[in-house]
């Protein structure tokens, strides 16, 4: 026969967690912008001023149509030298992605890891009515897992 317990039946204790985990509370809302018009030479110089590697390109209404990453301008830097050709002319909305992966502003750090394992990007723009809001990238998600070591999350 098995023990019985006589402090009768209780709930199971659920454990809040408080701590932030939303992509939103991570991510980065002072954007470096880019426009499908401007040159890739400049893309390239604002790259270098504000270090960055890459940056989501608006429209003209400020619509999501694109994002360029240093990885476009090496594409640029290496069919100039092939084809003898000036680095000045070329436009972001050649060279640009324009499939590009988002994510919501209300889902997980957790989440949002998955999907950049899944389409191994450097950056995500995290959007909110269609419309971006801010940018989260690998480094961020890494900053919130350190920052939430000391908590128990689930």
């Amino acid at each position: 026969m098995g023990i019985k317990s006589f402090q009768g039946f209780r709930k199971a204790a659920k454990k809040e967690f408080d701590a932030p985990i939303l992509v939103s509370d991570y991510m980065t809302t002072k954007l470096i912008t880019f426009s499908p018009e401007q040159s890739i030479l400049e893309v390239m110089e604002k790259f270098a001023k504000h270090h960055i590697s890459g940056g989501p390109v608006l429209d003209d209404n400020g619509f999501l149509v694109g994002i360029i990453s240093e990885a476009d301008c090496m594409k640029q830097i290496s069919e100039s030298r092939y084809f003898n050709q000036p680095i000045l002319d070329k436009s972001v909305e050649k060279y640009m992605s324009k499939e590009v992966e988002t994510v919501p502003h209300d889902i997980s750090i957790f989440d949002a890891a998955g999907i950049f394992d899944k389409h191994n990007r450097r950056r995500l723009p995290v959007m909110k009515d269609g419309l971006i809001v801010g940018q989260i990238s690998r480094k961020d998600i890494v900053i919130a897992a350190l920052k939430l070591s000391g908590q128990n999350y689930k």
